[in-house]
């Protein structure tokens, strides 16, 4: 059976994109987009309107900021980069997932009553 794309679980972009600025640098929306799914090893597929919604929330949140620039084929493209309040903001979220995915894993490894 081939193995499905998955769709990013709600509120985990945001995270994966803060991450990815504070290891890569600045990147563009679409790069941002692509170096998640590789990151991903294809196991999720990224919608470029999912990930451009992301990029503007967390603007306005002040987390990332923007700015004009070239890509790699010499277009015009929004470079994008996490901000200091974007640091503290994913090490809180870093935080979160933690927790979060500790109580996924005891909730998955409970034994079925005889």
């Amino acid at each position: 059976m081939a193995e499905e794309k998955s769709e990013v679980l709600q509120g985990t972009l945001d995270l994966m994109i803060l991450k990815t600025l504070q290891a890569l640098g600045p990147l563009h929306g679409f790069g941002i987009a692509r170096r998640i799914e590789q990151l991903s090893e294809d196991v999720l597929t990224l919608n470029e309107g999912t990930v451009y919604t992301s990029l503007l929330r967390l603007q306005q949140k002040r987390w990332i900021s923007s700015e004009w620039g070239v890509s790699e084929n010499n277009r015009r493209a929004r470079f994008y980069s996490i901000t200091k309040r974007g640091i503290t903001q994913l090490a809180i979220e870093t935080g979160n997932w933690e927790r979060i995915a500790g109580v996924i894993a005891r909730v998955l490894a409970l034994e079925a009553k005889a």
